[in-house]
């Protein structure tokens, strides 16, 4: 299985080369989307700077809560980014993870990213080693790309893909896939060998400024395999929809 994710991991790398092609398409034969925050500031050139991204604070209609941020700071070639996650369900948080991470431009729509990741929830705890590749791929689809591996032989590969559509200048829909698989079992955890879940989520935000947008949408997960096996036997539901409302904001 790990030489399976680092053939994967490769293959993504190399699909960069092909990225920088593709956008140097000409200007009018660029796709009617929204232009991300990260490709604006990428664009800037010179000086350091820094961003927070608080790109999902939300609530479902069970209530429950999930959070997805990220900051960096650094130059256009260099810098450092903090990535954070998680839910919380019935008041306990189900799930938590931090990512500290060097990023080193590699072209200009991608950047090569290395560091560490702490798994706060479910516990126990786990660490990680990370290695990722980040950008704007052909296309304009907003990828990471990054391969965990940690103590005991364990070992992930996680796979992200967003996408902005503009509809009007303020309203814009996002489509988003996550992709995630193991290695190695890890019932402490309730983590299954293989491909172990996805999650679609489908959000319509309205900017009421550029920096500030209310949202609605809708989330599928799915878990496979022995992911889905370990949840059932806990009582869980190893599929579920639900619809969320929440806010997106920068800094």
């Amino acid at each position: 299985m790990k030489i399976i994710f680092t053939s994967v991991f490769f293959c993504a790398l190399s699909s960069v080369a092909l990225a920088q092609h593709d956008h140097s398409r000409p200007a009018d034969d660029k796709p009617k989307i929204a232009a991300t925050d990260e490709h604006d500031e990428h664009m800037m050139g010179g000086g350091h700077y820094g961003k927070l991204l608080i790109d999902k604070f939300e609530v479902d209609a069970d209530e429950s809560q999930q959070w997805d941020a990220q900051a960096y700071y650094g130059s256009d070639t260099q810098k450092l980014w903090l990535k954070a996650e998680g839910e919380r369900s019935d008041g306990a948080t189900e799930h938590a993870e931090i990512q500290a991470l060097y990023s080193r431009a590699i072209s200009p729509f991608f950047d090569v990213q290395i560091g560490v990741r702490h798994d706060m929830q479910p516990q126990p705890s786990r660490d990680w080693l990370a290695l990722g590749v980040q950008g704007l791929a052909p296309y304009f689809f907003e990828t990471d790309i990054t391969l965990f591996v940690g103590a005991e032989g364990r070992s992930a590969l996680r796979l992200h893909a967003e996408y902005d559509v503009l509809i009007t200048q303020k309203l814009i829909l996002a489509p988003e896939l996550e992709i995630n698989v193991y290695g190695e079992n890890d019932a402490e955890t309730g983590i299954g060998r293989g491909l172990s879940d996805t999650e679609f989520g489908l959000r319509l935000r309205y900017e009421l400024l550029r920096e500030f947008a209310p949202y609605i949408g809708v989330n599928w997960t799915h878990q496979f395999g022995e992911t889905a096996a370990f949840t059932r036997s806990a009582g869980g539901d190893s599929s579920d929809m639900q619809w969320v409302a929440g806010i997106r904001m920068w800094f």
